[in-house]
């Protein structure tokens, strides 16, 4: 499979932008999919200089409800005038950051006929798989931060992150997962689906790097070697972190920077 990192939070090329959000383009099979927009059309900029062109993806998928990886949905419609964007069926419903800060994705996109609500687990072919978890009442290792709210029933409560979904590839013997932030805790995620590579945030990037949170990054370390994965990296873990994280994890883990390629 060929990956291809179209923005991130930091980048290795002087010509491609970087932003707080992600996007991924992936060559797998004969598909070719993008996964998540970012939180603007910048990743459609960048594609361009990467030589890749967005009127070939067959499919668009949207990892969770958040701005910074649905932000470009509107642009990547305007790009390509056929692919669906599949998003969770709570992928729609508001998130916020705090009390006032609406940190969601554009309302009014449900009125497109080329979104596709998922609800719940869906094969999109044989070795394609959009996939959920189950609810955690009480993560277990998650990073997530407690700031980050929904509404229900006309209230603001913290978020259970219903609207994350997982993009599971197996390629040859390979069982690849791909997560846009991890917000249910990259371990819980782990020992859920236990894949071969795992790509995406981690959402550690709001634990503070003092002794208390220094020492939650290193047992987080060394029990993500203990499944002997492959971790591509980037976005929510923050650069500090993933330093943190490579000093036990060493080759295991990689920092996926804008504007980088790799086969995995």
């Amino acid at each position: 499979m060929e990956l291809y990192t179209l923005i991130e939070n930091t980048s290795s090329r002087q010509d491609i932008k970087a932003e707080h959000g992600l996007s991924l383009y992936l060559e797998t099979g004969n598909c070719h999919i993008l996964f998540d927009t970012g939180q603007s059309g910048a990743f459609a900029d960048n594609a361009r200089k990467m030589d890749i062109d967005l009127t070939t993806i067959d499919i668009c998928i949207i990892s969770h409800g958040h701005y910074d990886h649905g932000g470009g949905i509107r642009r990547f419609l305007s790009e390509n005038t056929t692919a669906p964007v599949y998003i969770n069926e709570y992928g729609f419903q508001p998130c916020f950051s705090g009390t006032e800060k609406y940190i969601g994705l554009d309302q009014e996109l449900l009125q497109t006929d080329r979104i596709i609500l998922v609800p719940g687990n869906m094969h999109l072919s044989k070795k394609i798989t959009l996939c959920t978890m189950p609810d955690i009442s009480e993560p277990v290792h998650s990073q997530t931060d407690n700031r980050l709210y929904t509404v229900y029933n006309g209230s603001l409560i913290p978020d259970s992150f219903r609207h994350e979904q997982y993009l599971l590839i197996q390629e040859n013997t390979k069982r690849i997962l791909l997560s846009g932030c991890a917000h249910k805790g990259i371990i819980n995620i782990m020992e859920y689906f236990k894949p071969d590579i795992m790509i995406g945030g981690f959402h550690f990037m709001k634990t503070p790097l003092n002794k208390a949170g220094i020492w939650n990054i290193q047992q987080a370390a060394k029990k993500l070697c203990s499944y002997h994965t492959q971790f591509y990296t980037g976005h929510c873990t923050g650069t500090e972190h993933f330093k943190l994280l490579q000093e036990i994890m060493g080759n295991s883990i990689h920092y996926l920077s804008g504007g980088t390629h790799i086969s995995v």
